[in-house]
């Protein structure tokens, strides 16, 4: 439970007070996750990220540039989010919660489900952290790191890629969630959440060049989920690798139509 609070107004003072606190603290930017139960923090001291301006949307040279403590429900409403993008802020069914939450928060925070990951893994999102580097999201997710994020940047943002929620209702846990993007010269990129402890890219199946029934397989075969109370480990392969398959076609439409 945080007993005190900190309002540093600049990303030197934020990191001061971390290395002052250390395991004692955790950065606090809308709360969302760190308020409520199963994330709930058992920090004693909140470094609250608010004044660090650290909330702006820009494309810099065609790169989208997005602020980790941007809202949301504001990228949902500003225009040079690409459409997958927004397609998945709205799987946070609340607009209560997507005015709360931060776009880093729902990177970082160690939650069952993370249903941002697999679109911002197929469009290889980067994250800037306050040290001054910069690396590939999945990287960042397979070292566990807890970084204060700065950015996050989409280097080809706007890409055919699609995504969809896997979920009993609108407002459920999901089930699955995936999202596939194709680059300019028809690669493919498959992520996928709710198959494994983390988010994963397929990279094995991508290289195949794979589609329709021949993919669906591949995908199934290639995941380990676990039985919950979303599905079975038989529904959940078979889901993944249905899913896969139509988002792929998703894609495929969509270059058609350029």
């Amino acid at each position: 439970m945080i007993e005190q609070f900190f309002w540093p107004e600049s990303v030197k003072q934020a990191l001061e007070l971390k290395r002052q606190f250390q395991d004692e603290a955790v950065y606090f930017g809308g709360g969302s996750k760190l308020n409520a139960t199963p994330t709930k923090t058992t920090k004693k001291f909140g470094i609250a990220l608010s004044k660090l301006g650290l909330d702006k949307v820009s494309l810099q040279q065609g790169k989208l540039h997005i602020g980790s403590q941007a809202t949301l429900q504001r990228l949902i409403d500003t225009p040079l989010i690409p459409d997958a993008l927004r397609h998945a802020l709205g799987f946070i069914y609340s607009r209560h919660l997507r005015n709360q939450a931060t776009f880093a928060g729902e990177i970082v925070a160690k939650q069952k489900e993370r249903v941002l990951l697999p679109v911002l893994l197929v469009l290889d999102a980067q994250v800037v952290t306050a040290t001054g580097e910069t690396l590939n999201l999945e990287e960042y997710l397979d070292n566990d790191r807890d970084d204060l994020l700065l950015e996050v940047i989409l280097p080809d943002p706007y890409q055919n890629c699609s995504t969809r929620k896997i979920a009993r209702s609108a407002a459920g846990l999901a089930v699955i969630t995936a999202a596939v993007a194709t680059g300019s010269h028809g690669e493919m990129k498959i992520a996928l959440d709710g198959v494994s402890e983390r988010a994963i890219r397929l990279r094995d199946v991508e290289s195949r060049g794979l589609s329709d029934d021949e993919l669906e397989k591949a995908v199934s075969d290639a995941i380990s989920p676990r039985a919950d109370i979303g599905g079975s480990e038989a529904y959940k392969r078979y889901i993944a690798g249905v899913v896969v398959a139509e988002l792929l076609a998703d894609c495929q439409q969509m270059s058609e139509e350029k």
